[in-house]
């Protein structure tokens, strides 16, 4: 008598945000026969339904076999994992808006720049497990759809641990996000205290290579470094003064870069003030600590944003 066999059930994945590193993840994803993959796509979703071949420089061939939809509203199903690779601007999304596709089983990833990203999905769904990811990823979006990879590639993620659930639970879901990455073929690091290592690339975000061209300007970087140090410190994340040096020998040893804001300046679209800058700013004020140099580089910023706010008619 032949005996049915039943293939194993595929892990649920929601993937919101199709820009650069969306759309590099969504590559990784693909590679993991055991996912069934959906991703949301916003401001590209027209493009990217029909330009399949999203990394001309890597993917000659290859046919991303994944649902394209415009919203979560849209969705009548729910998910394992749900993965926000959208930009952190503000106003942003409301993690309400993925009511009808959680459970209380879901687990949320986090794969955007800044310090503070997981506190509104924790505040929404405080029963559900939150994996939060750094990203040393090389990626832009030359025109919709179209993205190019370059060599960086690695992620540090780590638990956002949520207390009413058991340790032993959250391993597991922090080892399912993993697992993909390794099936991905995409390097990875399973961080103890992914804090720290969120604040580390706020450090390098708000220090990036622009500020660096000059003995003046190095000096004004050296600062504005030590002073968000500072203010990690006092929020109670271990981060070494020494990091200054580290970071900014790395910066000296690169070519001319552009960071993920003066391509978004450049290209007219909305900072992530908030989260990479916003959010130190807040934490030193309500520590009562004086931070000229972040204050003025946040202040800065915030008029720029405010600037392409405009042009686009006040819409995000």
């Amino acid at each position: 008598m032949a005996i049915a066999m039943t293939e194993p059930r595929k892990t649920k994945v929601l993937l919101y945000g199709l820009g650069a590193i969306g759309g590099f993840y969504a590559f990784i994803l693909s590679r993991d026969s055991s996912v069934e993959l959906s991703v949301v796509a916003r401001s590209n979703l027209e493009v990217v339904k029909k330009n399949v071949n999203l990394f001309p420089d890597l993917l000659k061939s290859l046919l991303m076999k994944f649902a394209v939809l415009s919203c979560p509203h849209k969705i009548a199903t729910t998910y394992d994992y749900i993965i926000c690779a959208h930009k952190a601007i503000s106003p942003g999304l409301d993690p309400n808006d993925f009511r009808s596709v959680a459970n209380m089983d879901i687990t949320f990833v986090i794969l955007q720049n800044g310090v503070g990203n997981e506190e509104p999905f924790r505040n929404a769904f405080p029963y559900c497990s939150i994996v939060s990811c750094v990203i040393w990823v090389g990626a832009t979006q030359d025109s919709p759809g179209v993205i190019r990879h370059t060599a960086s590639e690695h992620t540090d993620i780590g638990l956002y641990p949520n207390p009413r659930i058991d340790a032993t639970v959250e391993e597991t879901r922090l080892e399912g996000f993993a697992a993909m990455l390794r099936a991905g073929g995409t390097p990875y690091t399973i961080s103890d205290d992914i804090q720290v290592k969120r604040w580390e690339k706020v450090v390098w975000n708000d220090t990036q290579q622009w500020l660096s061209s000059s003995k003046e300007s190095v000096s004004v970087t050296k600062r504005l470094m030590r002073e968000v140090i500072g203010v990690a410190r006092r929020s109670g994340v271990a981060l070494e003064y020494g990091l200054v040096d580290i970071l900014m020998e790395r910066i000296q040893g690169m070519p001319g870069i552009e960071s993920s804001m003066q391509v978004d300046a450049r290209e007219g679209r909305r900072l992530e003030v908030d989260v990479i800058l916003g959010t130190p700013m807040r934490k030193a004020r309500e520590c009562g600590m004086d931070v000229p140099t972040l204050a003025t580089v946040y202040a800065l910023t915030v008029a720029v944003d405010m600037r392409i706010k405009q042009a686009l008619g006040g819409l995000g």
